[in-house]
């Protein structure tokens, strides 16, 4: 999901009343470096709720108090001049802010050229923002109302500013237009745009998981291809471990990384969350088997109980044969033809997810990012001609060329550069059966406790049946500010209706 996956609850959902059983928990605040290099700095101790990044996606950031983020708001109004932060006309020219994230807000402006030349009258004025920036400069502008017109969201963002109704929602946009149709996007890439029935963006590019593999060692086991359902996986994983032999293994999990035992318990048919995502649905038979799936792994000596930061390059120990295969996404597609020794360049492959009972079951996680136009926006018809733009196959295929990115419309993908490409073809195969995340601002906090729970049950702190029944308990505590909310909501509909009688 380098997208991606990424929300918290927000500074203006904190800001809220809190019901009367709601937790705050005061402690330091761990903030994400500003770049991998770079270590993480210790913030001053705020009462919020957090969550920590989720790796890899690169949008994450608990956000400031909420009198902080007004207060920050404002200085930053005044400091570039009221009139200059605003959307406006100058001489009968509409002028545009749009934000971009990271690399793609970087060479946006290459393509936005192109649409200032065919739309004369309407000037684009782009503003870079770090990932590690991104979330928290966003809910500044949305206290200060002081929102771009447009702007890059991780698309597991989208519903804690559908929540914060900071942005519009686009279904009449999507009627009338000849560029942007469901139907050319990704069923289960535009699902993580759609919040309580309604569009709140447009994928503009995507990202999911598949399964990288040494074919010379798969092939040592017996096997010219991955098998599509656990059963034959396993057996294929436990050959590769009796070719490889002691100290080395048939899969890299990292046990940091919460996307795998997620991925295997949504493969299993869990929805994670359960009655519109009040609660948990955790400690159900369906997590538990994915659970269990993802523990047996280093229990019979498949994969090594190491985390990320416990392997000093991923690149090399897959040249060397440490492990055979990994979970990961399409960025890493470059950076094994860049890092990899030139002899290995003919021995690895990708392969869509297998699945419990074959390839259809083999989900895997919808990410990516989403153009959307915010609700102050003084121009959204202007801004919605920007977001077809920057839509359209032929300029996602430029978006691609620049950036790496995996586009989000089908149409692109039919260029040889794309489905020509033999490492491409399986994530083309595996968007087709993506699913979403839960919609809910505080995943992004839930699916970090998936992890914990999972490394404490691998590393044989915790009987796998204990870990889920805690996690299960921690996650319906997460929700509890959720459930109320709800309540209250629906406690105000069934008032105003019954007032109305």
């Amino acid at each position: 999901m380098r997208s991606p996956v990424r929300s918290r609850l927000s500074p203006a959902l904190r800001h809220r009343a809190a019901p009367p059983t709601a937790r705050t928990v005061a402690g330091p605040v761990a903030r994400p470096p500003a770049s991998p290099a770079q270590p993480h700095r210790a913030a001053s101790p705020v009462p919020c709720t957090i969550a920590v990044p989720l790796a890899p996606f690169r949008h994450a950031r608990c956000g400031a108090r909420p009198r902080r983020a007004a207060a920050g708001a404002l200085a930053a109004l005044v400091a570039c001049g009221l009139s200059a932060c605003r959307t406006g006309r100058d001489g009968g020219q509409v002028t545009l802010r749009f934000w971009g994230m990271g690399r793609e807000g970087e060479v946006v402006g290459q393509l936005v050229s192109e649409f200032e030349r065919e739309n004369p009258g309407i000037r684009v004025r782009v503003q870079q923002i770090p990932w590690t920036a991104a979330h928290e400069k966003l809910l500044t502008a949305h206290v200060g109302e002081a929102t771009p017109d447009v702007a890059q969201l991780g698309n597991t963002w989208v519903p804690e500013f559908a929540a914060l109704d900071a942005l519009r929602p686009l279904d009449g946009h999507v009627r009338g237009s000849a560029v942007v149709t469901p139907d050319g996007f990704f069923r289960g890439i535009w699902d993580t745009n759609v919040v309580d029935g309604r569009v709140y963006g447009i994928p503009w590019y995507v990202d999911t998981r598949v399964l990288f593999y040494r074919t010379d060692l798969l092939k040592q086991a017996g096997y010219d291809a991955i098998p599509g359902d656990w059963a034959g996986w396993l057996e294929a994983m436990r050959r590769v471990k009796a070719v490889v032999g002691p100290g080395r293994y048939a899969i890299l999990l990292p046990t940091n990384e919460w996307a795998q035992p997620v991925v295997l318990g949504m493969q299993a048919g869990s929805p994670l969350l359960r009655d519109g995502g009040r609660w948990s649905a955790l400690a159900e038979p369906a997590f538990a088997r994915g659970f269990d799936f993802y523990v047996a792994l280093f229990r019979d000596g498949l994969a090594p109980a190491l985390g990320q930061t416990e392997i000093s390059n991923i690149f090399q120990e897959f040249a060397r044969g440490f492990f055979a295969m990994y979970i990961t996404g399409p960025w890493n597609v470059g950076e094994m033809r860049n890092r990899l020794p030139p002899d290995m360049q003919g021995k690895w492959a990708t392969a869509p997810l297998p699945g419990p009972t074959g390839a259809a079951s083999g989900t895997s996680l919808a990410g990516g990012s989403s153009l959307v136009i915010f609700r102050r926006s003084a121009h959204p018809a202007e801004a919605w001609r920007l977001v077809e733009f920057l839509s359209r196959p032929d300029v996602q295929l430029r978006f691609t060329r620049l950036t790496g990115d995996l586009p989000a419309r089908t149409e692109a993908w039919r260029d040889t550069s794309l489905l020509g490409n033999r490492h491409m073809r399986a994530f083309y195969e595996q968007l087709q059966r993506v699913r979403p995340l839960p919609k809910v601002p505080e995943i992004e906090l839930i699916v970090q406790r998936v992890a914990a729970a999972a490394e404490r049950a691998v590393r044989g702190n915790e009987p796998t049946a204990r870990a889920l029944s805690r996690l299960d308990g921690e996650v319906n505590q997460i929700l509890e500010k959720r459930r109320w909310m709800l309540a209250r909501r629906a406690a105000r509909a069934g008032a105003a209706t019954g007032g109305g009688r």
